[in-house]
């Protein structure tokens, strides 16, 4: 009873934060909410649930965000898992490196977005310009629906995989040296070592780095504002973005707050089934251990 009552103000806050804006994006969901009913919320009897299940640009932009969420979280954490194996070894500079390694990830997403955007920009960006020493063909890299979104996906591994970085750094200088000693007393060598100490010791920073991220990155909306601005032809356009355009540019909110209580759900569910995969995989690893 005494530690129910001690995690109540943090469950009280939580759902403030969090249970509040649900709830309230629900009731939106079931109300027609704009210019047409005067911006006042009206029972539509599930009006926007049916126009959500036949929007063909909502399934593509979810479509898209899913392939932006999985590309990027994917090359995220295998970079971070090397970076932070790099940043944990004894070296000159360490501590400069280490600080200098997290400001990708320090910079406002608006900023390094109107970076990046210069950098892709044609005919003026740098890629651009290198490109036609070689050739007198453009790219054309945010004019291209077939390229645009891995520059999306390009420049969300360059903000975020720093902090993945620090997090996944953090679990490593937990683990003891003793343990990587003893078992190279038993010859076996680094590679070994790492995939029978380290990963599974790290185990837990990365099923919140992981968790984290597929929420983060599922979300996305301002990156895709600055950088393409959904385009060309929607082929970057997120969930996020669409949500965003429905209420702030259309003023249908009470369609904007199905997309998002809808996205709310999608999003649980592969946070719930990455959980559980990681769980079953790490379950057979220690299986196999044994």
């Amino acid at each position: 009873m005494i530690y129910a009552l001690l995690i109540l103000p943090a469950l009280v806050l939580i759902f403030i934060v969090f249970g509040f804006p649900i709830i309230r994006y629900f009731w939106l969901s079931i109300h027609a909410s704009s210019v047409l009913t005067g911006l006042t919320a009206t029972p539509n009897y599930g009006a926007n649930w049916i126009r959500l299940l036949n929007d063909d640009r909502f399934w593509l932009d979810t479509i898209q965000t899913i392939r932006f969420t999985m590309c990027s979280v994917l090359i995220e954490i295998v970079l971070a898992i090397v970076f932070a194996l790099i940043l944990n070894q004894n070296f000159r500079g360490r501590g400069l490196v280490r600080s200098l390694s997290i400001l990708p990830w320090a910079l406002p997403t608006t900023i390094m977005a109107l970076g990046w955007r210069w950098i892709f920009n044609t005919p003026y960006g740098p890629i651009e310009r290198i490109v036609s020493i070689f050739s007198t063909n453009s790219i054309n890299i945010l004019s291209n629906p077939n390229i645009a979104w891995i520059a999306t996906v390009f420049a969300d591994i360059w903000k975020t995989t720093p902090f993945i970085t620090l997090i996944i750094l953090a679990g490593l200088q937990t683990i003891p040296t003793d343990l990587y000693e003893a078992f190279k007393l038993e010859s076996g060598d680094k590679l070994k070592s790492f995939f029978n100490i380290t990963l599974p010791l790290l185990q837990p920073y990365l099923i919140i780095s992981i968790i984290f991220r597929l929420a983060q990155a599922f979300g996305v909306f301002d990156l895709i504002q600055v950088l393409t601005l959904g385009g060309p032809a929607g082929s970057t356009e997120s969930i996020g973005l669409y949500a965003y355009l429905n209420a702030m540019r259309f003023l249908d909110f009470g369609y904007s707050a199905t997309i998002i209580f809808f996205s709310f759900i999608l999003l649980s569910l592969f946070c719930i089934l990455a959980w559980l995969l990681i769980n079953k995989i790490r379950d057979k690893y220690q299986r196999n251990m044994l």
